[in-house]
């Protein structure tokens, strides 16, 4: 393979260690609450699929994010399509975003799309309008043809435009504004410009002292190992200007396989909020997975502040309105991952489920979730094929019919 073709990332320039970032501290800290989540499968999932969703399934979509608990959905693009526009129009008329919920838009930095996107919003009553450029070293220099004051000028056009029009259109209907800001391909760009450009952009979103900007650095292209995306994210919130203004969310997609590992250490890194997608779906080999972080927590004794009890009913929209599959190994809910093929697996799962009766904790080997905390049934435990030894015909002798058979 022509592997001289390729470089180690990020030779052109290393994480510095200084007087405000002296140590890593992430690989001591610990998970102890869910982040905010935030959905992007409306948008950015919606953009990867072969046939994206129509306003029935959008709605459909919608709906069953709402029920699972989300409180900040990024519903579309209503700048790029008719399509993105009318669905917004019509969840804001027709009543369908619940009070404590926020609709989230996404927006370039570029004056006419921003005020279509505006209109869009009028009537929302708590909204996040979300702007975007990419600011990396490679599109610099290869897409925009433009120098780092050139990049970071559009980025503070884009920052007083959307606040000027929301101020005066939105605002004055009595709508809750928040504002993110994305340094698109955070990970290819120099730390010490990506920390520029955000706090410039801070300062003109959030100019009192209450206001606060979510700040979104995402893995647009996974690049390297999760643990450069954690120090990239630590730095970051040791070097914002103003951290106590500063939402930090992250974005991690799924290139070298790692964006479950890069969201949870982004966590302990200082990130505050994970966008992501049910199930992974996203560009390429897709977005971080946020049933497989909230049921990584789940089963840490964390409540993940969503609600997977029926995690068939996820799996069937997903499904349906993506056109995707789930496939059967797929972390949590694939439709193999609590059945046991193998003798010895099944043997230990026999004798764990039989030391469960009267237990609270859950402890069976093989098992790390009881199947019916989401909804899954133990029918399909316990499954023979050539490779199942006595223990499996055992298991299902007992918990079908009754008979327990001797050593």
């Amino acid at each position: 393979m022509p592997y001289q073709k390729y470089k180690e990332y990020l030779t052109w320039y290393q994480i510095p260690f200084d007087d405000k970032w002296k140590e890593r501290k992430w690989p001591s800290q610990r998970i102890n609450q869910a982040p905010r989540w935030v959905t992007v499968d409306l948008r950015d999932g919606n953009q990867a699929l072969i046939n994206p969703m129509n306003h029935d399934k959008k709605l459909r979509f919608f709906r069953h994010l709402v029920k699972l608990g989300f409180k900040e959905i990024e519903v579309g693009f209503p700048a790029a399509s008719q399509t993105d526009f009318d669905f917004v129009r019509h969840i804001i008329e027709k009543g369908e975003i619940p009070d404590d919920v926020s609709i989230q838009v996404l927006c370039q930095c570029r004056e006419s799309l921003i005020k279509r996107t505006i209109e869009a919003m009028s009537g929302a009553k708590n909204v996040i309008l979300h702007i975007y450029n990419s600011t990396s070293e490679l599109q610099r220099r290869v897409v925009f043809e433009k120098d780092r004051q050139g990049i970071k000028n559009l980025a503070l056009e884009g920052a007083q435009l959307v606040k000027k029009m929301a101020d005066a259109q939105l605002v004055p209907q009595g709508c809750n504004v928040r504002y993110e800001y994305s340094p698109e391909s955070f990970t290819g760009t120099e730390l010490d410009y990506a920390l520029d450009v955000c706090d410039a952009v801070v300062r003109i979103l959030a100019p009192k002292p209450e206001e606060k900007v979510i700040i979104n650095l995402p893995s647009t292209v996974e690049m390297s190992t999760p643990n450069v995306y954690a120090d990239q994210i630590e730095w970051m919130c040791a070097h914002f200007e103003n951290r106590d203004k500063v939402v930090v969310s992250v974005h991690p997609h799924n290139d070298r396989g790692c964006g479950i590992a890069c969201a949870e250490l982004a966590v302990m890194a200082g990130a505050d909020r994970v966008e992501g997608c049910l199930f992974g779906n996203g560009e390429r080999t897709g977005n971080v997975c946020l049933v497989t972080l909230a049921m990584n927590l789940f089963t840490q004794g964390i409540d993940p502040e969503l609600d997977f009890r029926n995690i068939q009913e996820s799996i069937d929209v997903a499904e349906y309105c993506n056109e995707l599959k789930v496939p059967e190994r797929y972390p949590w809910a694939g439709s193999l991952v609590y059945t046991a093929f193998s003798g010895s697996h099944q043997d230990a799962i026999k004798k764990g489920m039989t030391k469960m009766k009267g237990q609270t904790l859950w402890e069976v080997p093989y098992l790390p979730v009881d199947p019916l905390d989401i909804g899954r049934s133990y029918e399909a435990v316990v499954r023979v094929n050539s490779q199942s030894g006595k223990g499996g015909i055992a298991y299902l002798l007992e918990s079908e019919y009754g008979i327990s058979l001797p050593k």
